[in-house]
């Protein structure tokens, strides 16, 4: 087993400087996206007529909500460059060694995190095999020199007698839709307006989202493909008819106009071959204005 602890001490000195960096560079993938989105919102708000107070202040709110996140993520990375590690020095390697050749010691040593202890686990276990046995769970763990060591342990099962949260099928297909509709960081908003929780019961986060549509293989939404699907949104709509929004949402509630509404909260979707039809009827059903001629024989 010495053996085996000391390549462990290797293991982890390599992986000191590593874990660090993909910690960064998770932040600084989620910074690029953030600002990106920041920039979006700024190209919609500059877009809208400032006459439009409703879009114009919904915008803006998104707009600063972006910056706001921008902040947070750039006030992080620096957090985390701060307390960046200094590279590890020859008399830290050399007690490091040291704890190597004794695993107990390295595993139980203040300095020992996480990542540390599952990397000494990979490097001293061989496999690990498991049976289920009613209420009990059976493990036999082979380490590396030979020896074997058998467990047993009562499981944990919830209130439907499962181990692994299952999520419902509506929630799936209701992701499928919102991602064609939103980028992620607006669908885990709604989500959480609406009460839908995740398969653990937590909220629901940008990276959870992402992390689930991955999971399920659910592709991110792209800018364009509403119209690229002849579709538009309340607020264009109710330009191209020429009302406000709400006289729109009004006209939409009452089946004036055809969309269609995800889940509560959901921006409404408008085909825009209805809205047009929609002001084609508008247009015949005018009443002409009737000429002086024919005014005249009425008076008459």
């Amino acid at each position: 087993m010495k053996s085996l602890g000391i390549e462990a001490a290797l293991k982890a000195i390599e992986a000191q400087s590593s874990t660090t960096t993909a910690a960064e560079r998770q932040l600084e993938l989620s910074l690029q996206q953030a600002r990106y989105e920041a920039v979006h919102a700024r190209r919609q708000y500059d877009a809208v007529d400032p006459a439009n107070r409703l879009v114009a202040g919904e915008l803006e709110r998104r707009w600063n909500e972006a910056l706001q996140t921008v902040a947070e993520l750039e006030r992080e990375i620096a957090a985390l460059i701060a307390r960046r590690p200094s590279p590890l020095g020859e008399p830290e390697r050399q007690q490091l060694m040291a704890l190597g050749a004794d695993l107990e010691r390295a595993w139980l040593h203040p300095g020992a995190t996480a990542a540390t202890r599952k990397r000494i686990l990979r490097t001293a276990i061989a496999e690990v095999i498991v049976r289920r046995d009613g209420a009990f769970i059976h493990a036999v763990l082979h380490w590396q020199g030979g020896d074997h060591t058998e467990l047993q342990v009562k499981q944990r099962l919830n209130a439907a007698g499962r181990h692994n949260p299952r999520i419902p099928d509506d929630t799936i297909a209701l992701m499928r839709e919102l991602a064609r509709l939103m980028p992620d960081r607006q669908i885990a908003r709604l989500l959480n307006r609406i009460g839908v929780a995740t398969g653990y019961g937590n909220a629901w986060t940008q990276e959870r989202v992402r992390g689930f549509r991955n999971h399920h293989e659910i592709a991110c939404y792209r800018d364009g493909e509403w119209g690229e699907r002849g579709e538009i949104s309340l607020e264009d709509a109710a330009k191209i008819i020429g009302v406000c929004n709400m006289t729109a949402l009004r006209m939409l509630r009452r089946r004036d106009i055809k969309g269609r509404q995800v889940c509560p909260g959901a921006p409404w979707v408008i085909r825009t071959a209805d809205l047009v039809g929609f002001t084609d009827r508008k247009r015949r059903d005018r009443p002409l204005t009737p000429n002086l001629d024919q005014r005249a024989f009425d008076f008459q």
